[in-house]
This record gives structure tokens, C-alpha cells and sequence, in this order.
């Protein structure tokens, strides 16, 4: 139960800078409103909540002072703009995409070094390539970008998504990809979607009702719905076929299988957790039949043989197996397992009518071969330790390409023969980085309750084991995510100056399948933190580094865990990066798809129990007046439409409110972007540049120039 109370009076607090060698924080001035929840009996205090309006005019304002405070303080740091242009020099090399074939055509994306977004480019055998779609042409400034392409089963169509400025909303146009002539008219409002093309005649979509213009808190997206969109059609006269009132659902897929037989739903009302629906298109007017009901099993439709259904599933498999069943009788009594559960967390992929299984030791990738019936053919040799992606390809192929990389092994494609098991080098990557000079290795510490969890730790060759070394420490702990090794070029900069990249795998996350990932949710989230701490306290007891050296960084789940990791132990770090983050824990859930998170969360209004224990490391509400936090730069982005910038805006607020001492406290609101994906190489580059200036400024470093 929850009651709220708001007053009229509101009173303006002036935040007094302090002085640092560099030049003086005055921080803008910040209203506070009294406003008060009360929850089952608890009066919680919310002075901020008017930042929450964030397409009102004064809060326009304020994220206009706080950017223009932001970028005053930045540009003072001497060799912020000796960063940018190593950034600039390490990034300015050919990216490519591992292919992928649809019809007569290979299709691949590349970026020739600095462009803003990758170009979709087409080629026919080992002939000339040509660019399919441009990106960077569909807005001046670099921030439309391509968010996702679908190809009829003859190649003679394709429907893409258009992300604006990086909301999750998108257009979707169709073209005729023999000359690329626009089909019918662009569909818009189109949400956590993609694209199941049934023939040529159209295709099955999802999105929500779009929400009123006003604030984000107007904004809840609720009920998902899938839809039938007939080329030639209005989208007004799109076909419901799942979701709405008759079957109110928050998350719907959809998806065909490749003879296009079968179309596949799921269902979910949270991030994990979903129904399983098919219909059979080969016959007209068939029914959508349940094939598992309920949401305490994450399952999905990978493949079909005839009748015959392949299902990856952990139903009594918290490491996934893959099961068959009749698609006449697909209840769950009738499974039976082709590959059955191991220790190692299991995904599938499929290609060249070959099934591929992707196993998880420790958070390293083994991947092997199996025929349809489940019989073990070739065990993918792999050029190290690290993480294999990739492993689709059409049935009838006899070749597919998969992406290796590690924390020192840049992203390498490579082409695999499907008969044969063998791979060959297909694109290396071009950035200038010697692997040689630097070692990543995995160690295993103890959290707080003995639990024993792996981290990667990444540095230069020889670095003195003194205390003294920078340090990141990356997580992210949540929603069943895996941290698998990959390699980035922002990353260079630590590694180059002498400084030590770690990654724990917490729980929470998928690294040891859906046990492991419990472990992190609910009223078990603060093992998250715990696991965390404990890595940065490994990290100080073996001399890579000290408090006074160590940054702590990620991005939204992530940025909730930077967000309490330094309110319950800011003595522990220097710099904290919180990044797009859930910081509001309370009220998360009256957000956009907020209320979608409620299985790894749990939300205020649950339980008492719940409650109390959300309230207890909330990070905005876990603040205290008077105490010294680390240097703290805030991250955000104006079109976040997925963890909304309230979070951001409001935790920011308070922490300047409350900070104690001389470390500066930051927030950098970017404008024309979204919660990550889509960003322009423009944007990754200037927020990269930031954090590592602010980083290194803290911890009171120079930064090298390199040869």
C-alpha cells in the first residue's frame, strides 16, 4: 500500500561550490518540493520528483545548467582532448560484420573507421561490393540509425527498423531489394520488435499502444500486441493476432519457422520467464495452440523438421536442454530430450541443417556440431579463450561464419566448413593493438557468504603489483545477462597507461544458468552487491590496486549495482561511473517497460518484506546527508525511453546535495540518444574521452601520450 502526499510550498536550495586545484564547482540550483509516499506505515521523502516531468521546460533547464556545469568542469582536465584524439586514432580502422547470406547475396555491415553508423553493403559471389543501405544518410547529424533488417525467404524484399535519436520506438520501411524502390507506406510506433516475414504478402509485428504525449511517467507501455501487416495496407488495418485484452501481455515475439510452416509466439509479462505458442500456417485457419503455459520457464522454438519441433528449454533444466515433440501433441508430457542438461549453460543455434550447441565454462565459450537426431559430430576448435558468436546459417549451406574475441583478442571473423569442422581466418581486425604486450587471466575469489565467483583481470605485461596501478572494475549482475570475455577499443586507453580491467561474474547474471541467476534477483539482489565489493576488495588485498586508484562502471542493471556499491562502501572507491542506471527502486516500475523488471526485482508495493528490503539499497534513498562519495560522473541520455533519465536526474541531485568534500559530483545528459544502442561513433567517442579524463583527473594521473 502506498499513499502520497504533496504540499504547494516549495523552497530553492543553492549549492555552494568547493575548491578543487583546477577550478570551483558552483552547481546549479535545484528545487525541492516535499513530497511523500508512505508505505506500509514507512513516510519516504521524494524532493526531485519534478524532475521526473523530463519534457517540462524547467526540467529542460536544469539538464541544460547541469551539462553546461558538466562540460565546464571537462574541459578544464588538460589532456581531455589528448584522449580524444588517441581514441579517434585507435577507433579509425575498417569494421566489418560477420556475413550473412540471403538469396543470391552475401550481406555484411562496415564501418570504414569514424563513421557514425555501419553501412549495410551486398555482394554476389566474390564480386564487387555495393552499399545496400546507408545509415549515415538518413539524418544530418548521425544519430537515425539502422536498428534491424528481416529478408523475405526468396531475398526479393526486406523490412528494416529506424531508431531515432535511440529511442526504442522505430519505423519500419519495406523495399524491393533489386532496386530498392519503397513498398506501401512507412509503419510507425513499432516497439521491442521483429520482423516475421509469412511469403511476400507480409509480415508479423509487435508494439504497444503509444503513449500520450507528456512525461515519461505518462508513458507506462503495458500491453504488447502482435499484429499482421498485409503489404498494400494501411497499418490501421494491421490484424491483432495475439496480445491486447483478450491476452494482456507485456513482452510478445514472434517468429517463423524457416520452411515457414510454423509461426511461433512467446508470451512474457516480465524479462524472464514466457508461454510458448504455435500455429500451423500450412493449414488455413488453424488455431494458435499453447505448447507450455506460464511464465516460471524461459522457452523457445529454434527449428522444425516436418512436424517435428525443437524446443530450447529449462523446464527442469536450470542449464537449458534442447527437446522434441510432435507439433500434433507439443504439450510438455510429450518432450523428449535430444540434448540433455549439463553442468555448462546451454544456448542453440542452427545452420546448414546442423545444430550448434554454445556451452558456458566459467564464462568461456565451447561450442560443438550435432546432427538433427542429436548426434555429436565435430567440437569447434577455437583460436582461445575467450567468446565465440555467430553459428546461423540457412538450411541448405555449406559454410556459416562465426566472431571470436577476447579482453586482448580483437574481434576476428572466421569462416567455418559445415561438413568438414574446419575454420579459416575470413576478416582480422585492423585495429592497431599488439595482444602480446598485455595478459588476461581468470582468477576465483570468495563474496561475502563464501560463494566462490570468477573474474577476468586484464593488464599490461609486468605492471608492478603496488597499489598504485588504475583500475576499473566493470559489472553488471542481473536479468540472466552473461559477461563473456570481448575485446574494446576504449578499453586501450586504461591498458596503455599501466591500468588493470576487471570483470566479475556476479550473480544474478546467466554465466551458471537460472540457479545462478536467482541467486541475484528479489530479496537475494544484495548478493549482487556483495559480489561485487568482495571483487574490488580482491582486488586491493593483491596489490593490482588501492581505493585511492579504483573506478567502479556500468550501465543500467549495471549502473544500479555502481549506485549501490557506492552508497553502502564509499570509502571503498575513488571514481564512480554510473551509467543510464536503475537508481530509483521504488518507483522503477511506473516507467515506460519499468514494470517488466519486477521478476528480478520485486517492486515496493509487493510486500512489506519487499519493500523494506528495495528501500534499504535504493541507491537515490540509500544517500546520506554529510558523507564523503567517490568522484561520481552520471550518465544518461535525453531519449532514454527504456531506464528513463528520472533516475539519473534525481540521484544526481541528491548526491550533489549531500556530497561531503571535495570530489566533484557529475551527471552528463547526452542529447539525440538513447539507453546505448544506435549511439553515432561521434557520441561513443566524446562520452568515452569523458570518462576516462574524469577517471584518470581523480585519481590525480597524468595521462601518457603514445607513440
Amino acid at each position: 500500500m502506498k499513499t502520497a502526499i504533496v504540499t504547494s510550498a516549495i523552497f530553492v536550495i543553492v549549492y555552494s561550490g568547493y575548491s578543487q586545484t583546477m577550478n570551483t564547482i558552483a552547481y546549479p540550483q535545484t528545487k525541492k518540493e516535499p513530497v511523500t509516499d508512505t508505505y506500509f506505515g514507512t513516510a519516504v521523502s521524494d524532493p526531485y520528483r519534478w524532475l521526473e516531468d523530463d519534457r517540462s521546460a524547467e526540467t529542460k533547464a536544469w539538464v541544460q545548467a547541469e551539462n553546461k556545469v558538466t562540460q565546464h568542469y571537462l574541459e578544464a582536465i588538460p589532456y581531455r582532448q589528448d584522449i580524444k584524439k588517441r581514441l579517434e586514432t585507435l577507433w579509425n580502422y575498417e569494421k566489418y560484420s560477420a556475413p550473412f547470406k540471403e538469396s543470391k547475396y552475401t550481406y555484411f555491415y562496415k564501418n570504414d573507421g569514424l563513421q557514425n553508423q555501419a553501412v549495410l553493403y551486398r555482394q554476389v559471389d566474390d564480386g564487387e561490393p555495393e552499399v545496400f543501405l546507408d545509415p549515415n544518410t538518413f539524418s544530418a547529424d548521425g544519430t537515425t540509425s539502422l536498428a534491424g533488417i528481416s529478408f523475405t525467404k526468396d531475398g526479393s524484399l526486406a523490412a528494416y527498423q529506424l531508431s531515432e535519436g535511440g529511442s526504442d520506438w522505430r519505423k519500419v520501411i519495406v523495399i524491393k531489394t533489386g532496386d530498392k524502390a519503397i513498398v506501401g507506406d512507412t509503419l510507425i510506433d513499432v516497439k521491442f520488435s521483429d520482423i516475421a516475414w509469412h511469403g511476400n504478402d507480409g509480415f508479423y509485428y509487435s508494439s504497444y499502444d503509444k503513449p500520450k504525449e507528456g512525461s515519461q511517467l505518462s508513458g507506462m507501455t503495458q500491453h504488447h500486441k502482435l499484429y499482421y501487416h498485409k503489404l498494400g495496407t494501411s497499418q490501421r488495418e494491421d490484424k491483432l493476432v495475439f496480445g491486447g485484452e483478450t491476452t494482456p501481455r507485456r513482452y510478445i515475439g514472434a517468429w517463423l519457422t524457416e520452411d515457414q510452416r510454423f509461426l511461433a509466439i512467446t508470451a512474457a509479462n516480465s524479462t524472464s520467464g514466457n508461454e510458448l505458442y504455435i500455429r500451423d500456417l500450412s493449414k488455413p485457419g488453424s488455431p494458435i495452440v499453447p505448447v507450455i503455459t506460464g511464465f516460471d520457464t524461459n522457452n523457445e522454438l529454434v527449428d522444425n523438421q516436418g512436424s517435428t519441433l525443437y524446443i530450447y528449454t529449462n523446464l527442469n533444466a536450470p542449464n537449458y536442454r534442447l527437446v522434441t515433440v510432435d507439433a500434433a501433441n507439443p504439450g510438455q508430457q510429450n518432450w523428449k530430450d535430444l540434448i540433455p542438461q549439463t553442468r555448462q549453460v546451454l544456448t542453440i543455434s542452427t545452420g546448414g541443417g546442423k545444430l550448434f550447441t554454445h556451452y558456458l565454462k566459467d564464462a568461456i565459450s565451447q561450442v560443438k556440431q550435432y546432427d538433427m537426431n542429436g548426434k555429436l559430430e565435430h567440437e569447434i576448435q577455437l583460436p582461445g579463450v575467450g567468446t565465440a558468436s555467430g553459428f546461423h546459417a540457412k538450411k541448405h549451406e555449406k559454410n556459416l561464419y562465426f566472431t571470436f574475441t577476447s579482453y586482448i583478442y580483437p574481434a576476428t571473423i572466421f569462416k567455418y566448413d559445415i561438413a568438414t569442422g574446419r575454420s579459416v581466418l575470413y576478416k582480422k581486425s585492423g585495429v592497431k593493438f599488439n595482444p602480446g604486450l598485455y595478459e588476461s587471466k581468470q582468477v576465483f575469489y570468495t563474496s561475502k557468504d563464501g560463494t566462490r565467483i570468477p573474474m577476468i583481470i586484464t593488464h599490461k605485461k609486468g605492471i608492478p603489483l603496488n597499489g598504485k596501478n588504475p583500475t576499473l572494475l566493470y559489472g553488471y549482475g542481473g536479468f540472466n545477462v552473461s559477461l563473456t570475455p570481448a575485446f574494446s577499443v576504449s578499453t586501450i586507453i586504461l591498458l596503455e597507461q599501466g591500468g588493470v580491467y576487471a570483470v566479475p561474474n556476479l550473480r544474478g547474471g546467466g554465466e551458471y544458468g537460472e540457479e545462478w541467476h536467482i541467486a541475484g534477483t528479489k530479496l537475494h539482489k544484495q548478493n549482487v552487491f556483495d559480489d561485487f565489493i568482495a571483487a574490488a576488495e580482491y582486488l586491493i588485498s593483491n596489490h593490482y590496486t588501492s581505493s585511492a586508484y579504483l573506478a567502479i562502471s556500468g550501465g543500467s542493471n549495471g549502473g544500479l549495482l555502481v549506485g549501490a556499491a557506492m552508497t553502502q562502501r564509499p570509502e571503498l572507491f575513488r571514481v564512480a561511473l554510473p551509467a543510464v542506471g536503475v537508481l530509483d527502486m521504488l518507483r522503477y516500475h511506473q516507467f515506460t517497460a519499468g514494470a517488466g523488471w519486477a521478476y528480478d526485482y520485486g517492486t515496493a508495493e509487493d510486500s512489506k518484506e519487499m519493500f523494506d528490503y528495495l528501500y534499504r539499497y535504493s541507491p537515490y534513498h540509500a544517500l546520506k546527508n554529510g558523507v564523503s562519495y567517490p568522484a561520481t560522473l552520471v550518465t544518461t541520455a535525453d531519449h532514454d525511453d527504456r531506464v528513463v533519465p528520472a533516475h539519473s536526474f534525481k540521484f544526481a541531485a541528491r548526491l550533489q546535495e549531500y556530497q561531503h568534500g571535495t570530489a566533484p559530483v557529475l551527471i552528463r545528459i547526452e542529447t539525440k540518444a538513447g539507453h546505448g544502442a544506435g549511439k553515432s561513433t561521434a557520441q561513443i567517442i566524446d562520452e568515452q574521452t569523458d570518462k576516462w579524463a574524469f577517471m584518470l583527473h581523480n585519481m590525480g594521473l597524468d595521462f601518457k601520450q603514445q607513440d
